[in-house]
């Protein structure tokens, strides 16, 4: 029998089966969730109110459907075994949300406890920017975007934060542009030498952080290749843990691109509103769109450009916001004030309208 972690109830086992309790110890360590074993169900009527999640062999599934236990989510049934029909009739019983087979099931069900753990069981939105082409500002964007999020959103603090990821080895690095590149906290680097699961708490802690804005950024020095894996886990990990996760992407397609795809909600392409740059966005629409649902144009530039809607039809997303250059803009990143030192500035016009329009 094992305590609470972190201050979350702990995960409720009901079995006798010593292999599947070895089992399940073993991945609620991983997890890092406490994990309370009972062999009776009977005598388990407060710790099936009190627990984060039950978990219940089939070797206790009869003598529970006899107490008749109070309907709760999160209860799961977990097998070693291959999985009979009866088994399925019977989770439905004690009103189970699914049956899992191990170990085909163990890494769900690592993310189900480590979102335990963290005292989490949701997630907040991805929204990734990429640029049309070079010099469109999407950095810039991205770091104003997560900014006027961290001030804005109601439940933005420093327990849960906006969390920002700089997902572009080739960019400038968004910890100068966001101006948090002094504050001392962990990059790239140390998440790419990990492995294994991580907690939303434990990374948003390690993380520079300033007014609700949490940012993970290369740091100095030769930036290592981001892999598929780490920023698998890094992405779940922030989701769990932040009101709002921006990435910054790269433009071109590479299968860590595909994987930060995946996950995304909104895509918000920022482009200026010249010829080449445009011809320039269309072969990135053409490499990011079949991957995400929702995309969105964002456009810069004078009021003597391109129309910005005869460019959205063109690209054939929407336009959510137009802005012109700010004034001393580079000035204020060079001092690490960030992009939205002004929040009437055109930054943080545009970066108010897009969020509005994402919802």
């Amino acid at each position: 029998m094992t305590a609470a972690v972190n201050g979350a109830p702990a995960v409720l086992a009901l079995t006798v089966d010593p292999r599947l309790e070895a089992d399940l110890s073993r991945l609620a360590a991983a997890a890092g969730a406490g994990l309370e074993v009972m062999a009776d169900p009977g005598e388990a009527r407060s710790a099936w109110s009190r627990a984060s999640v039950v978990l219940v062999g089939p070797d206790a599934l009869s003598a529970l459907a006899v107490t008749s236990p109070p309907r709760r989510e999160r209860v799961h049934v977990v097998a070693r075994d291959p999985i009979p029909d009866a088994l399925f009739r019977a989770a439905l019983s004690v009103g189970a949300e699914s049956v899992l087979e191990l170990p085909a099931a163990e890494s769900w069900l690592v993310e189900t406890l480590t979102d335990t753990a963290d005292g989490t069981t949701g997630g907040g939105g991805v929204v990734c920017v990429v640029g049309g082409s070079g010099g469109a500002g999407a950095t810039t964007f991205a770091a104003a975007l997560a900014a006027v999020a961290a001030s804005d959103l109601p439940g933005a603090s420093d327990l849960r934060p906006v969390t920002l990821v700089d997902a572009d080895p080739l960019g400038p690095g968004i910890e100068h542009v966001a101006g948090v590149d002094d504050l001392a906290g962990t990059r790239w680097g140390p998440l790419l030498e990990s492995a294994g699961r991580l907690g939303s708490r434990s990374l948003l802690a390690s993380l520079p952080q300033s007014e609700g804005l949490a940012v993970l950024g290369w740091g100095s020095g030769a930036r290592l290749p981001l892999t598929r894996e780490v920023v698998r886990e890094v992405l779940s990990a922030a989701q769990r843990g932040s009101e709002l996760v921006v990435v910054d992407l790269p433009r071109y397609s590479a299968p860590v691109t595909q994987e930060v795809l995946h996950r995304c909600d909104h895509l918000v392409l920022v482009t200026t509103l010249t010829l080449p740059a445009v011809a320039s966005a269309a072969q990135v629409v053409s490499q990011v769109v079949p991957h995400v649902s929702r995309c969105h144009l964002v456009a810069r530039g004078p009021v003597s450009a391109l129309d910005p809607d005869h460019v959205s039809a063109a690209l054939g997303m929407p336009l959510v916001a137009e802005m012109a250059d700010q004034r001393r803009l580079a000035e204020a990143i060079e001092m690490g004030l960030g992009p939205v030192r002004e929040r009437r500035g055109p930054l943080a016009r545009a970066a108010r309208a897009t969020l509005g329009a994402l919802g």
